[in-house]
Formats: structure tokens, C-alpha cells, sequence
């Protein structure tokens, strides 16, 4: 029978995710079959598995680090926010509908927690370890009788369980006492470990507060994790404004619209991990600058979004911006915004029935209540003809092309999925992960780069898949080198009576 080890944390962003991540790798490198699994996710970063079911963008990174294939059981439950307290709910893969906070839990609490039991039954079929992530915290008193993530999980798994606390924010020891406090005995009872991450400074001088807390708990502090710069992939979009700018004189600057409800912005980790590129994430009241590349992301909220990029004055800075030669592209609903207009009229995302588009690319879109996901392969036309490339679609529209205007082309062989114009400084793609083709995503920066005088980059480069490969490593590396991970292998070694 599989075992299961659960990861929460006394706040939101204490780095639950980071290691789950990383003990999902080092489990698979001691030789087991392991399976991430987080039975509700909040986010607006999503992936579609093989299998065309629609899940958290982190908990397919987490199957990539345990070296198996993301599958929609991992994550039952995703939750997508589309503003006015409202988010669509994601069950087993598939959208099944729009629920207000105050109506979720009579809506879908039985129907989630089966979902989630059931996944559970079905990966543990298969795998030998689940390492199960918490969302927030698991102590929070107003919410436990609906919280289907953190203890519920683990009590139904009798998992050995590691509470993590971020040191950086202060008041670590309090958190750590205060969220054991407000446990049940029965979910205190399955804390084994404690780990303080984010930790800067003399490692010394924190010993005598880990003596203290160990005393005085009675469950081992297992480690310290060290504030580490990997670039890790973010879960939302609070840690946009934490990325730092820094660009150099032959650098590339892309600027990144970071709209109300961005979408899917793990798209653009490939060029953040570019050494010679700058990402920089722009609000919709500050300006462009001088920009090499000025890209609109997904949305949740195409319309709303659309008419915030009006409202801000963002949509006509964009379109002087067009008008003076500069490159500008969109993923997704970022694709939709480039056209002529966008229309709800069935109302999928709230009251607004149509917002007029930037008008740079000759196209309308009509939202559906259908969601497609689905993996896709498509052939390249654009920057280099011949590139096959591999991504992913998630998208509520549908988009019409009009043939009759002049000078824009398909950018892939597949028509369907975007269009360029024929300067090449205006282009739109329904294919996220579009940008984790190295070869492909070096010739587009070369155009770039060309523009600006600038030496080409060479195009046999890895994937970004090869170069994830390198960053889970790494994380793992870190939390092996600073956790004990003693107390989990002899848990897991022990056989279950």
C-alpha cells in the first residue's frame, strides 16, 4: 500500500510548493514511484495533461520532478478567480460551472471531497509515495469545516507531515506554536517535522530558538532552508512583484502586461530564464518605456481585462506603440484582446457582452461556454518556417480570421492557432508553452535582436523542459543539503501492519 507525506504551512507563500517539489524529486531519486497531489488549488496558472484535463500549472511541475507525467488526478480540484468573488471551478479536469466564495461550499464540498478521495484510491493504484501539498494555512478556525486541502488530506491518509513556516516575514516561532495551538490533537498528533525556510543571516544565532521550540513542542526542527534566488516557478501572481529588473546594455526588454487577471504567466518562465533577456511585468498605470517587445498575456477575464487596459489608457500606449514599429504579441486571451472585439453573449464571464479590441490584428472573438483543452503539435511558419513545436490549448473562444484583409498570415500550419502580420511586429497565439521551444524561442529574440544591432544568439539551445530539468535539480539539491531526510526515508521504509 502506498504511503503519503504532506507538506503545510503556517501562511500562504511559506514555501510549501518548493518542498513538495523538492521531495518529489529526491523521493524518485531514492528509487520510488512518487505522485505530487494537492486536492484543491487556487490559481490562474494552469496545464493541460495528455489526457485533456485541465490542472495547476504546479502540480504538473511537481510530476515533472518526480519523473512521471502530470495527470488531472494530482489536482481534483482548481479553482480559477474571475473577479467579483467568483471563480470557475475545475472538478477532475473539466469545468463544470462558476460559484460565488459564499456559495462553494454548499455547492461543491461533498462533490470535491469525493473527487479527491477518489483520485487518491486511483494514484495510489499506481505510485508508492504521494507527497500531498496544503493551500494557506491549515489552522485557519473560520475555514476548517470546509477545508478540503490540508488536514482533511492528511487524516484521511494518516500522512507524516511536515508543517513549513517562512522565518523572512518575523514571527516564525509564533506561527509555528500559534497553528499547532489551533490543531486538532488528532491532526497535531501527524506533524513529525518542522522546517524554517527563508532563513538569512548566522545560522548560530538561530539555535538557541530551535532548542527552545523544540522543547517546547516537542516535534524536531528538521531544517533550515537558506532565502534561495532559484527561479523557481511562481504559483500566483503576488510573486510578479517580486521579480527584479536588471537589464544590461545588450540586454532585451519585454515587457509583460500584468493585467487584473493574468493567466498562465509560467508561459514566459523560458524567457526570464534567458541570460540575455530582461521580463519585466508592467502595471496598467505605469508606462512602456522603451521596450523591445510588449507582450498581452492570458486572462481569466478577457472582457474586464480588455476594458481595464481602455479605462487605464494602457490599450492606447499599446497601440502608439504598434503604430511606431514595435513588436507586439498575445497569448491566449492576450490573442484575443489584439483583435477587432471580443463578445459574451451568453454572459461566461460576467456582465459585459462585448469590449472592442486593440484593433491590431483583423480578428473577433466569441466566448463559448465549451472550454477547449487540448495538447497540440504545430508546424511553424513564423520566425523560421520549419519549426515543429509542442504546446497546449485553454480557451473559451472562438476565433474568427478575416481573410479578406490584406498582408497577415497564419503563423502556423495549423490556422487556427494565430496570426501574424506581414512586418512581423504583430503576432497572436492560442499555444501556450510556446516559448519553452529553445530553437524557436532563440530565432524570434535574433528578430529582436536584429532590430536592435544586436550579435544573433546561436539556435541549438535546450528546451526549457531540459532547462527545468536543471532548476527541479537543483531545488532538490538545496533541500537536501539543509533538511534531514532521515525521519521521512524510515517512515516510508516501514512496512504498514
Amino acid at each position: 500500500m502506498s504511503k503519503a507525506v504532506m507538506v503545510v504551512g503556517t501562511t500562504s507563500h511559506a514555501g510549501k510548493s518548493l518542498v513538495t517539489t523538492a521531495l518529489c524529486r529526491l523521493l524518485a531519486q531514492q528509487g520510488y514511484r512518487v505522485a505530487p497531489f494537492k486536492g484543491q488549488n487556487m490559481a490562474l496558472n494552469a496545464y493541460v495533461t495528455a489526457e485533456g484535463k485541465e490542472m495547476g500549472h504546479a502540480q504538473a511541475v511537481q510530476a515533472w520532478a518526480a519523473k512521471t507525467e502530470p495527470l488531472g488526478a494530482m489536482n481534483p480540484i482548481l479553482l480559477k478567480p474571475q473577479g467579483d468573488m467568483t471563480s470557475q471551478v475545475i472538478l477532475r479536469g473539466e469545468a463544470v460551472g462558476v460559484t460565488r466564495a459564499s456559495d462553494y461550499y454548499q455547492q461543491y464540498f461533498q462533490r470535491g471531497w469525493q473527487a479527491i478521495t477518489e483520485s487518491l484510491a486511483l494514484l495510489q493504484k499506481t505510485f508508492e509515495v504521494i507527497v500531498c501539498e496544503g493551500a494557506g494555512s491549515p489552522a485557519e478556525i473560520n475555514l476548517k469545516h470546509r477545508d478540503l486541502t490540508n488536514m482533511r488530506v492528511a487524516s484521511h491518509l494518516q500522512a507524516w507531515t511536515l508543517l513549513v513556516v517562512d522565518i523572512d516575514r518575523g514571527g516564525a516561532f509564533a506561527h509555528v506554536v500559534g497553528t499547532l495551538a489551533l490543531l486538532e490533537p488528532e491532526e497535531r498528533a501527524l506533524i513529525k517535522g518542522i522546517v524554517i525556510n527563508k532563513f538569512r543571516g548566522q545560522r548560530s544565532l538561530l539555535d538557541s530558538g530551535i532548542e527552545w521550540l523544540e522543547s517546547y513542542t516537542g516535534i524536531p526542527v528538521l531544517g533550515v532552508l537558506p532565502y534561495s534566488d532559484i527561479a523557481f516557478p511562481a504559483e500566483d501572481s503576488l510573486s510578479l512583484l517580486e521579480r527584479p529588473s536588471r537589464p544590461g546594455p545588450d540586454d532585451l526588454r519585454i515587457g509583460i502586461i500584468r493585467l487584473p487577471r493574468i493567466a498562465n504567466f509560467t508561459d514566459f518562465d523560458p524567457l526570464t530564464s534567458e541570460i540575455n533577456v530582461c521580463t519585466e511585468f508592467i502595471g496598467l498605470e505605469q508606462s512602456l518605456g522603451n521596450l523591445d517587445a510588449v507582450i498581452l498575456p492570458g486572462s481569466k477575464t478577457t472582457l474586464a481585462d480588455l476594458q481595464a487596459l481602455h479605462h487605464s489608457g494602457m490599450a492606447q500606449e499599446i497601440q502608439a506603440y504598434a503604430a511606431q514599429g514595435g513588436t507586439v504579441l498575445g497569448l491566449c486571451g492576450g490573442y484575443q484582446m489584439l483583435g477587432e472585439v471580443v463578445t459574451d453573449p451568453s454572459g461566461q464571464e460576467g456582465e459585459l457582452r462585448a469590449v472592442a479590441g486593440l484593433k491590431l490584428l483583423p480578428l473577433r472573438t466569441q466566448l463559448q461556454g465549451t472550454k477547449l483543452t487540448q495538447q497540440r503539435q504545430a508546424l511553424a511558419h513564423y520566425p523560421v518556417p520549419g519549426f515543429r513545436v509542442t504546446g497546449y490549448e485553454i480557451h473559451q473562444g472562438l476565433t474568427e480570421v478575416d481573410s479578406s484583409v490584406p498582408d497577415f498570415f497564419p503563423l502556423f500550419q495549423d490556422q487556427d492557432l494565430g496570426l501574424v502580420n506581414a512586418e512581423q511586429t504583430c503576432w497572436g497565439s492560442y499555444l501556450h508553452g510556446l516559448f519553452d521551444h529553445g530553437p524557436w524561442r532563440r530565432a524570434w529574440l535574433n528578430q529582436l535582436r536584429q532590430r536592435r544591432g544586436l550579435g544573433l544568439l546561436p539556435l541549438v539551445v535546450d528546451n526549457y523542459a531540459q532547462q527545468r530539468e536543471k532548476i527541479l535539480d537543483q531545488v532538490a539539491e538545496l533541500l537536501a543539503q539543509y533538511l534531514n531526510l532521515d525521519p521521512i526515508l524510515s517512515y516510508l521504509e516501514t512496512k504498514t501492519p
